[in-house]
């Protein structure tokens, strides 16, 4: 699991001012009552929640005692409780029922401190929709009247609710404005007759002129460092002199200007349209923010395989040299042990620590060559510590990004790593090289002496975001591709490809959105060739595939979900250390719903494995014997700089143990939760547990 304070600069006096809140907060008055319990009987066609959601009356959940940042107890307040009930009506209204009446309500004491409230509701028949005329689509040619009619939410026989009326004007507005009716009014009028239950509803369209976009201006502060027609480019890229208007231009355009990444905040509006010439013009409305920046922060990792602490710092010049170059140095210090502090402390065999750091310092230019098109350089340098081994090296990157649309990225690039690797994992050598850590000179890694890895390899990355948020994410989707080919011409210790897809979906329901289900899917396949020194098909830890922790399959801990090597064949107990595989599958289903504007519940199904051998070669699927699976429960408590993210899973007892190699290895018994239940060698994942405890910042994905 892994936990990061204060990345935010906003994070620490936000979660002190909460904590000052939740402390300060108290009574009303002295003589307030706590609502102990809020019920609405009688709704059998509106939901309760949904009532509960639009009235000021609530009552105080049953967590409140344990969870420190909450608002505290909910107070009895009778002048909101009568306001309320006269709401609850006009929500029934709202939803199409129009006789709905509160035909009683009881204040019932509990206690001399608090109260429980009841509210009869009798909901009456529902109004429902007899006609929809739509006027004033007659002179617009038949294919725009054609895609502004498509899929209305207003049908004949569907109960008439006053969101959608309100919607379908809104709807039928924005499609007349995405096809340059700029200045198009949608109004009407619904004629509800309570005795019949029926509603005639009459649609008025007024779409006006079409127009084309016309020429671009920029509002920016006084003395600007950034050039109006640099700004001006950017939007180009959305808004062309001469198309037809929409606003899916503007915000296009809007979202371009703001990746520029110099300004804090960023509007495009369309001007006051030239009827006589039927253009629009855009105003680009930009307030620029700091063009240094330096934040600071710190980490702490925590799980049953490792810990680890470390700080944080970033510095950035957004305009070095001129011209909108950046320059960013982003550097983490820090200490881990392995697997814990009180096993170092101890002097457990197979525990160590060590200082861990990397430093990375990143170009780059924008504009290079033409305006989609960007340069990107960066060095870095680290050093580590992981179970199977220890590593000091660096990474060279070179590439360009070509942006086109602000959601869609291609990043081509060259890469060459170094890495001195130290580790005696304690493994039989004979068999597939994936149990080993993949140095080209054996003899050296078997002896625990340290070996040279270099890579080099061609890496092109694809990503398609259109998720709505990008740190919780409740609608859309998001689909990235990865390829890596490595060694052959570029040299190298290895010759491979590497192919890594990601798909992942979002979508909520109900009136408020509070329930999201959300979907993922993660596939990674890694292809060695014969190497020349070692005349084997080879592959190196550094570039194989892992699975397990917070962020992927939680029914494993960090990195624990691969091939693992005993570190004692002899001694089962002496424990196993992951090495890797060429093969990688990571599923998983997540319900989260809101209970409150800060805390939400999840429930998630995960899936996952990763192999010896190509994926490919396995043709793995989601009903494979070999695939592990989880189910688990979260708590998510939402904060601004991601929802702190808290989760147990329990692994399905379905597939094999885990592949370990070692000649005479047999799996000890460990089949629990937590140390908890009977012991059992194999089972599904052997010898790691049944059970996990993540913590972590962010959504799993």
């Amino acid at each position: 699991m892994d936990v990061a304070f204060f990345r935010h600069r906003l994070f620490a006096p936000l979660l002190l001012l909460s904590l000052a809140c939740a402390c300060a907060a108290g009574k009303p008055r002295p003589d307030a009552l706590e609502v102990k319990d809020l019920k609405i009987e009688g709704t059998d066609q509106v939901g309760g929640g949904d009532i509960k959601a639009k009235i000021l009356t609530a009552d105080t959940p049953w967590w409140e005692p344990l969870w420190p940042f909450d608002k505290g107890p909910a107070y009895f307040d009778p002048n909101a409780w009568q306001a309320d009930l006269r709401r609850i009506e006009r929500f029934y209204q709202a939803e199409g029922y129009y006789q709905a009446q509160v035909i009683s309500d009881t204040v019932q004491p509990e206690g001399k401190e608090a109260v429980k409230l009841v509210a009869q509701v009798r909901e009456g028949e529902p109004t429902r929709i007899s006609t929809v005329e739509l006027r004033g689509l007659d002179p617009l040619p038949e294919d725009h009247q054609r895609r502004v009619k498509a899929e209305l939410p207003l049908k004949t026989g569907e109960i008439f609710r006053e969101e959608n009326w309100e919607g379908v004007k809104e709807l039928i507005q924005g499609r007349l404005r995405e096809l340059g009716y700029a200045e198009a009014e949608v109004g009407g009028e619904t004629q509800v007759d309570v005795v019949t239950h029926q509603a005639a509803v009459v649609l008025e369209v007024n779409p006006g002129p079409r127009y084309k976009f016309g020429n671009i201006f920029v509002a920016t502060d006084n003395n600007p460092q950034v050039a109006p027609k640099r700004i001006i480019e950017q939007a180009q890229g959305a808004v062309r002199k001469g198309e037809w208007y929409s606003e899916t231009g503007l915000a296009e355009a809007q979202a371009r200007v703001f990746a520029m990444g110099v300004f804090g905040a960023v509007k495009v509006n369309r001007g006051a349209p030239d009827r006589a010439n039927a253009t629009v013009p855009v105003v680009v409305d930009v307030r620029e923010a700091p063009l240094r920046s330096i934040r600071l922060g710190g980490g702490l990792g925590v799980d049953a395989a490792r810990q680890e602490g470390r700080l944080l710092a970033e510095w950035t010049n957004r305009n070095i040299f001129g011209g909108l170059r950046r320059l960013t140095v982003k550097g983490r210090v820090g200490y881990a042990f392995l697997p814990s502090i009180y096993g170092v402390s101890r002097g457990d065999e197979g525990a160590k620590s060590d200082v861990i750091f990397d430093a990375t310092t990143e170009f780059e230019q924008p504009r290079f060559v033409f305006r989609d098109l960007r340069l990107q350089a960066s060095l870095s340098g680290e050093k580590g510590l992981e179970q199977a081994y220890s590593f000091i090296g660096g990474r060279l990157r070179s590439g360009v990004i070509w942006q086109p649309h602000p959601d869609l990225s291609v990043f081509p690039a060259y890469n060459l790593e170094v890495y001195e690797l130290a580790g005696k994992v304690g493994a039989n050598e004979q068999g597939i090289p994936p149990i080993t850590l993949g140095c080209i000179n054996k003899t050296s890694a078997e002896a625990g002496k340290p070996c040279t890895i270099r890579l080099s390899y061609l890496e092109t990355t694809v990503q398609w975001d259109r998720r709505d948020d990008k740190l919780e994410p409740r609608n859309g989707y998001y689909a990235a591709f990865s390829l890596q080919a490595g060694g052959g011409p570029l040299f190298g210790d290895f010759t491979y490809i590497r192919l890594l897809p990601d798909l992942r979906y979002y979508r909520s329901f109900g009136l408020q959105q509070r329930l999201t289900l959300a979907g993922k899917l993660r596939l990674g396949t890694l292809v060695p060739f014969t190497n020349k020194q070692t005349k084997e098909k080879q592959s190196s830890i550094v570039n194989r595939f892992f699975s397990g922790g917070g962020s992927s399959m939680r029914g494993f801990n960090s990195q624990r979900l691969s091939p693992q090597v005993a570190v004692d064949p002899s001694r089962p107990e002496a424990g196993t250390v992951p090495v890797g595989g060429n093969s990688l599958w990571e599923s998983s289903l997540e319900a989260r719903y809101r209970i409150t504007e800060s805390l939400a519940l999840a429930s998630f199904l995960d899936s996952g494995f990763v192999g010896s051998g190509s994926l490919a070669s396995r043709q793995i699927n989601p009903f494979d014997s070999g695939l592990y699976h989880a189910v688990g429960l979260g708590l998510r408590y939402l904060t601004v700089v991601g929802p702190i993210r808290v989760d147990i899973a329990r692994r399905l007892n379905v597939g094999p143990p885990l592949p370990v190699e070692g000649d005479g290895y047999t799996y000890p018994a460990s089949g629990t939760c937590f140390g908890l239940g009977g012991k059992k060698s194999t089972y599904a994942g052997a010898p790691e547990g049944l059970c996990t405890f993540q913590l972590s910042i962010g959504e799993a994905f």
